[in-house]
């Protein structure tokens, strides 16, 4: 559970023992919050982004633990191999369906 799911389900709680308004327009509020960040990110594909944008990083750092002895040109290569597959993989989310 994230952090803010967390904070919804404690306002949930804290309005089903209480049932006050207060606590309904917080329960309200973390929720239209949650909705929102989805929304965003369905519409933007950030999250997409972010999780090639990781997976880059990390293909290009396993090569570098796995060839400590690579010239200049091999790393470079493998950069530029990495980076034009975040980009493709970044273009194809326009393509995709929003929802």
């Amino acid at each position: 559970m994230s952090t803010p799911q967390l904070f919804q389900q404690m306002a949930f709680l804290n309005w089903l023992s209480s049932q006050s308004d207060s606590d309904r327009e917080a329960l309200m509020t973390l929720t239209g919050i949650g909705v929102a960040k989805e929304l965003y990110m369905r519409l933007t594909g950030q999250d997409r982004v972010d999780a090639f944008k990781s997976e880059c990083i990390q293909s290009i750092a396993d090569f570098v633990r796995m060839h400590p002895q690579a010239s200049e040109a091999a790393l470079s290569a493998e950069v530029n191999k990495n980076v034009l597959l975040f980009a493709a993989r970044v273009k194809a989310l326009e393509s995709m369906p929003i929802l």
